[in-house]
């Protein structure tokens, strides 16, 4: 099997400052033992150099841990390391949810935007903020467990600790993958590339006490528009182009289906007959701006308005934070280019409240997939909006305010829901409630997440699965109140012979009886996450493998039973799968 490479990227939130100031004396007591460089002869900018970890963790897209725990969560990133050197699955790390490709095999699989450049390949990212301003020259990524999932650093210009915040946010390509540049380092002492990857963050750099002046950007220049100019041979022609042969329409716009949004931008400003072309609402029916989450604002918005009129897939995730869009700016777009949309993404949309969800359900009538993952801003009450939306196949409500009055509502008006997520929703009283809501009324549901629930129980369970029987996928993970003494795993196996993953992430209840049920009954199942239980066999696990000839991911880390010469021995007799054991050392 290919390795498989976990992809987020970190956004270190360290920034710049300038002052002016002359060096008199700089003795160790007084630099606060940082080391300055100062001449005999004459005065000279004091170079001090600063090694610090962050001091707060701003903003991410996602952990592996609950909202009330420390335990791998992003908030680990903060203050110093106390793991590092030590390897392996500690606890007190910074995991994110997702890792590996497992996610994007499963039915809940969503399609990728077309136009997504090569070079965006992030699927998480972190913001941290570091106390000291600083021209950074190093930044260490302590990775104790499966290292290599970094993929972009950057660097932003505002102080998040200032009571003036600038009118304009910059943030600079730090470092991106490219194993030749000497300015990183990724500390990583143990561990095999693509897996749940553990971390942690120090920034190494220099502090120049002098002033300075930098050149201003615009960050959304790529979707400005210039005068044509066009040269032919020794003829300068500006704003005008002689009628040419050209090939078909057709045959454009077909080459143009593969360029990046800012190529299209570029492309426009050459002539006339490829301005017509570029803007082409044709060419915008599936926009993808999360690649450039930093540069999008509301003029940029306004920009793209009258190309996106026949738009229906768009996905606006990470963007607008800072007040880079505006409500007023989101809700103009959408009265333009909503009513054709069917998928909306708009995971870490902190701009996002009660007036846009009122604004998406009164403009996108034919809306199918709606991702507000990480949408943490958003007041309880405004969730109330989704059920307007009746044509809903696709819900993410992964880490939101959500409660249950609301979510019984979207249940029972939105019954062609087939995806639903809804890990990590705590605010919600009664789980069992909402299971027995969805067996009722959707039918329909291929996938549900259910991570880190607190009180579902067997009850809940029973009614879910006599009602969506459909069900490929289910995500019981960190799910404490599931015991298997009640039946509820052999119960799940039995009314779900379609399930093709299931996690049972933590539950220490899980035994032979479960793994043997699922053998007999769920051949098609390709991914199993066992983690944690003391009561599965050896044995057990080798009917299971010889039984479900599609499986292709096992999780039987820290389970008790299955020691490094089993997994070796397993791994031996069925190659195809892979046998995930986690070690700590």
């Amino acid at each position: 099997m290919p390795p498989v490479f976990p992809m987020l990227t970190v956004l270190s939130m360290f920034y710049y400052m300038c002052l002016r100031r002359r060096a008199r004396t700089a003795t160790r007591g007084e630099m606060n033992s940082r080391r300055a460089i100062e001449s005999n002869t004459r005065a000279l900018p004091i170079n001090v150099e600063i090694v610090q970890y962050a001091k707060e963790v701003l903003d991410f897209s996602s952990h592996y841990g609950s909202e009330n725990s420390m335990s791998y969560t992003m908030w680990n990133l903060a203050g110093i390391p106390n793991v590092y050197p030590s390897s392996g699955d500690f606890t007190q790390t910074a995991v994110f949810r997702t890792y590996g490709t497992w996610w994007d095999r499963c039915p809940s699989a969503r399609l990728p935007f077309k136009r997504t450049p090569s070079t965006f390949c992030s699927q998480d990212y972190v913001e941290l903020a570091f106390e000291e301003p600083v021209y950074p020259t190093a930044v260490h990524i302590l990775e104790t467990y499966h290292p290599g999932a970094v993929v972009r650093i950057l660097a932003c210009s505002a102080n998040p600790y200032s009571q003036n915040p600038p009118a304009e946010v910059r943030l600079f390509l730090y470092w991106f993958c490219d194993s030749r540049n000497p300015s990183f380092l990724l500390s990583s002492p143990a561990g095999r590339v693509g897996h749940r990857n553990n971390k942690n963050v120090v920034l190494g750099g220099v502090t120049v006490f002098y002033h300075t002046g930098y050149g201003s950007s615009t960050l959304h220049a790529v979707f400005k528009t210039e005068k044509c100019q066009l040269f032919r041979g020794n003829v300068q022609t500006v704003g005008e182009v002689r009628q040419l042969p050209t090939p078909s329409s057709f045959l454009i716009q077909l080459i143009l289906s593969h360029l990046t949004v800012p190529d299209l931008c570029r492309l426009a400003q050459t002539c006339k007959l490829l301005y017509q072309h570029c803007c082409d609402p044709l060419q915008y029916i599936h926009l993808s701006l999360q690649p450039y989450w930093a540069r999008i604002n509301d003029t940029s918005l306004e920009y793209l308005q009258s190309r996106c009129t026949l738009i229906q897939w768009l996905n606006l995730s990470w963007t607008g934070n800072r007040g880079a869009i505006s409500v007023s700016g989101f809700s103009r777009f959408l009265k333009v280019c909503g009513s054709e949309l069917v998928r909306l993404e708009l995971s870490c949309g902190h701009f996002l409240n009660e007036t846009c969800l009122e604004v998406i359900t009164e403009m996108c009538p034919n809306l199918q997939e709606l991702n507000l993952s990480s949408c943490d801003k958003i007041p309880p009450q405004a969730f109330n909006h989704i059920a307007k939306v009746g044509s809903l196949k696709r819900l993410i409500l992964y880490r939101t305010k959500v409660e249950q009055t609301a979510l019984l509502s979207i249940l029972n008006f939105c019954s062609e829901l087939q995806h639903l997520s809804l890990g990590s929703c705590v605010m919600i009283e009664d789980y069992d409630l909402i299971a027995s809501m969805m067996g009722a009324k959707c039918k329909k549901l291929r996938s549900l997440d259910l991570w880190r629930c607190k009180n579902i129980t067997e009850s809940g369970i029973a009614e879910l699965a006599s009602g969506c029987q459909l069900l490929e996928e289910l995500d019981l993970g960190w799910c404490p109140t599931l015991q298997s003494s009640t039946g509820c795993f052999t119960n799940l196996a039995r009314k779900l012979p379609n399930l093709q993953k299931l996690f049972l992430t933590a539950n220490r209840s899980v035994c032979d009886t479960d793994i043997e049920e699922l053998a007999a009954n769920c051949t098609h199942l390709r991914q199993l996450d066992i983690l944690g239980t003391r009561m599965v066999s050896p044995a057990s696990l080798r009917k299971l493998l010889e039984s479900c000839k599609d499986l292709s991911l096992l999780d039987v880390s820290f389970c008790s039973q299955i020691d490094n010469r089993v997994v070796l021995e397993l791994n031996a007799n069925f190659p195809n799968v892979f046998i995930k054991k986690s070690f700590t050392q």
